[in-house]
């Protein structure tokens, strides 16, 4: 997927233009591919490119000052519309420019001369532009003065209730992963950087990786069951995560390990992408290193257990 930023702007596609679609994409759940597919099919169709426009920051941080814990930082997002077979994201950096700026220029500035705009896509409750007013409606007859065509996508529901960044996020904050897996169509993952830890793991026999994260948003604190992606390949190796303060310790900052069950290599400044399953306790302090260690062995042996049946399913 090619990535790029307004400096790249023509693109080298925008002879044959492309179909887009504009949001954050937070999570890039179902209901943000179902409106991607259609990016794709409508690109195929007209024989052009297939875009993303997206944004580094999520808009909220300008427009309220802050804005909510991410599903996925800018690299995950990006990696799973790579995975999606989008051709090319556009990432802006949403600035107080960019948030005046009304939907028609934004419309013509990036979308027609920047990306040669042959059709945009709108997801459910979509706009974009200053008071974000760019909307099937309100585009209507630029539309029809620029030659673009508009398509809105229905929202996708499960039980009722639409698809949303929103509802997944609620539902990671309460540990929720049967909920957050059907809504994200994989597991609840967050991503990040390998970085040097006090290497306690090792000295008790299951060397960890300390996660330094990418995002916000984690599950609730505790130990999981997960399965991991190494620096982006498609193999799973089976692991156990715990998130926390790791109370036996007397640690004062949270923290991120992920023991890589039967894995051996060098994981320092690796991007490791942890899918959650199943939680298999919450934390607690251990009176001693026996105690803990004999805990640890049964976390792992469950991890095991959940990660096999994880496998087995999905064969």
């Amino acid at each position: 997927m090619q990535i790029l930023k307004p400096s790249d702007l023509p693109a080298n596609f925008t002879g044959n233009g492309c179909v887009a679609t504009v949001g954050v994409f937070d999570g890039v759940h179902l209901g943000h591919r179902h409106v991607l597919q259609q990016v794709i099919a409508s690109a195929h169709k007209r024989n052009c490119a297939s875009v993303m426009v997206s944004f580094a920051q999520h808009p909220k941080s300008v427009l309220l000052g802050h804005a909510p814990a991410t599903v996925t930082s800018l690299e995950h997002r990006l990696r799973l519309f790579d995975a999606c077979g989008i051709d090319a994201t556009l990432v802006l950096d949403f600035t107080e420019e960019l948030r005046a700026l009304s939907a028609a220029d934004f419309v013509k500035q990036f979308l027609i001369d920047g990306l040669g705009l042959k059709e945009l896509v709108f997801g459910f409750d979509s706009k974009f532009g200053h008071d974000r007013s760019g909307n099937p409606m309100s585009l209507g007859a630029l539309s029809k003065e620029l030659d673009f065509a508009i398509t809105e996508i229905k929202p996708l529901r499960l039980n009722g209730r639409a698809v949303s960044s929103t509802a997944i996020r609620e539902a990671v904050q309460l540990g929720d992963l049967v909920a957050t897996e059907q809504m994200l169509g994989r597991p609840a993952s967050i991503l990040g950087t390998v970085i040097h830890g006090e290497k306690r793991g090792r000295k008790l026999g299951f060397p960890t990786a300390n996660l330094q994260l990418h995002h916000e948003l984690t599950p609730p604190q505790g130990v999981y069951a997960c399965m991991v992606k190494v620096n982006g390949s498609d193999d799973l190796v089976t692991g156990a995560v715990n998130l926390g303060m790791r109370p036996s310790f007397e640690n004062v900052e949270p923290s991120i390990e992920v023991h890589l069950i039967d894995f051996d290599g060098d994981l320092y400044s690796q991007h490791l992408e942890v899918f959650f399953l199943e939680k298999l306790r919450d934390e607690r302090k251990f009176t001693d290193v026996d105690d803990l260690r004999q805990q640890i062995t049964a976390d792992v042996n469950a991890a095991k257990n959940v990660c096999r049946k994880f496998i087995s399913g999905k064969s």
